[in-house]
């Protein structure tokens, strides 16, 4: 059963035409990769999912229920969350109250602030930050900051989690580690997951399909295994099948 429907979306920024006719839709509990180069419309097709942006004609439907429209907050109340390609921390703020503040205002928001710091701490600790709750937000590291913008996003309790280049910049073992966690998380929630990425070997062994994008039309769609030999995608990429 699909969670998310996306149908015949297109999206221009005055003259740029960043997404034409995009139509995929997304099954509970897949993992699906979105792949293209820089000006390809990925983060803008998340934009418009998140509601941070409108489309300028086609349908979004997540669990039956249409997102054109919707505001941020609304989106993220009927589950769906994103990461941002970069990171958005409240830099003077702890740890601890950056995934606080998800909490309560998230799908699962907790009425006391108790109870939030309870289910932050939870989510700290499965994320590998735990240690780092009293620390300033803006004092992490690069991979400390990515793993508090998933688990901004994980706190807010959604059934399908959008990542934008959460290992971007991260070395080999810091993204051998993230793509650990994220495959934990979406065992322990059961979650639905959109991942954006430039580092080819995580995406192609992380998801279990593959949608390509490029210069806002999507060209391609299946496994990993496909895609990799797909001629339209080794047309984009290296300038004709190797």
């Amino acid at each position: 059963m699909s969670l998310l429907d996306i149908i015949d979306v297109s999206k221009s920024f005055g003259g740029l035409q960043a997404l034409q006719d995009i139509s995929f839709s997304v099954e509970s509990g897949e993992i699906v990769g979105i792949m293209g180069a820089n000006g390809a419309g990925k983060t803008t097709l998340f934009s418009l999912i998140a509601g941070h942006a409108r489309p300028n004609k086609g349908e979004m439907i997540m669990a039956g229920q249409s997102l054109k429209g919707l505001r941020p907050n609304r989106v993220c109340r009927l589950g769906a969350a994103r990461t941002f390609q970069i990171v958005r921390p409240f830099r003077n703020l702890t740890v601890l109250d950056n995934v606080m503040t998800a909490v309560l205002f998230g799908r699962d928001h907790k009425s006391s602030k108790a109870e939030a710091e309870i289910r932050a701490r939870q989510v700290l600790d499965e994320i590998g930050l735990a240690e780092r709750a009293d620390q300033a937000a803006g004092t992490l590291t690069l991979s400390g900051q990515k793993r508090l913008e998933v688990a901004k996003a994980l706190a807010t309790g959604p059934r399908l989690l959008m990542l934008d280049e959460v290992m971007a910049g991260l070395t080999p073992s810091e993204v051998k580690e993230m793509l650990a966690v994220i495959r934990r998380l979406k065992d322990s929630y059961e979650l639905t997951i959109l991942i954006i990425e430039h580092v080819m070997q995580a995406l192609m062994g992380l998801s279990d399909r593959i949608i390509v994008l490029h210069h806002g039309e999507m060209i391609a769609e299946g496994t990993p295994a496909a895609v990799a030999k797909d001629p339209r995608v080794l047309e984009a990429y290296i300038g004709g099948a190797a």
